[in-house]
């Protein structure tokens, strides 16, 4: 359903297709789609690191000391929940920088609410829903943006500047789930009969979590 509801050139940056290629794609929302049953196969995926940060407080946290989650070329992420910070079991935080034209890849928070202060730079936040929802506003320094839990969403950075983004959820616990992890995680067979993909054009989907798309 976020084909026919996010822009075009989002869904192309993002899905690593043309846009006469996301064209072709369903312009409708796909529940269930009756597909070839699958075979049994297990998908691996390795766990982010974390970095081994001492506190010299139980109450202050230096978010800037954590060694970041760097995309070459894209942009960098710095993350902190009760798991670094123990004290903070209802809310945990994410600092990211963005490069220009840079796309926080289409995501969704099952267990929060996103609260997002911009710093720094210009950006695009869009949001979609189930039934094609979906709106989309422009940010800029001192704007506050926010996304409902589970409500898939972007963020790109517009300006020619590095987008500078503090993020809050309400909860401890960070999750999230990147549409190139979902996509990447599912059998083939399954992204091809919900997409309705001639043979052979998956293999241009990512087969990997992107998290943060550079600029092509």
């Amino acid at each position: 359903d976020f084909v026919s509801s996010v822009p075009p050139e989002i869904a192309a940056q993002n899905l690593g297709l043309t846009l006469e290629e996301v064209a072709k794609l369903p312009q409708k929302e796909a529940y269930f789609a009756a597909g070839p049953v699958p075979d049994p196969s297990t998908t691996l995926a390795s766990a982010r690191s974390e970095a081994d940060i001492s506190l010299v407080s139980m109450h202050r946290y230096p978010l800037h000391a954590q060694q970041p989650r760097i995309v070459p070329g894209g942009g960098t992420q710095r993350l902190v929940t009760s798991k670094e910070f123990p004290i903070s079991t209802t809310m945990s935080g994410s600092f990211i920088e963005m490069q220009p034209g840079t796309l926080r890849e289409m995501h969704w928070h099952p267990n929060a609410d996103e609260w997002q202060y911009f710093i720094e730079g210009q950006a695009e936040m869009g949001v979609f829903l189930a039934q094609g929802n979906f709106v989309k506003d422009q940010f800029n320094a001192g704007d506050v943006g926010y996304v409902p839990m589970g409500a898939g969403h972007y963020i790109k950075n517009t300006g020619d500047t590095v987008l500078k983004i503090l993020l809050g959820f309400n909860s401890g616990i960070y999750q999230s789930v990147d549409l190139s992890e979902w996509i990447s995680s599912n059998p083939k067979d399954v992204v091809e009969t919900n997409f309705s993909l001639p043979p052979g054009e998956i293999d241009e989907f990512p087969t990997g979590k992107i998290f943060m798309k550079p600029k092509n």
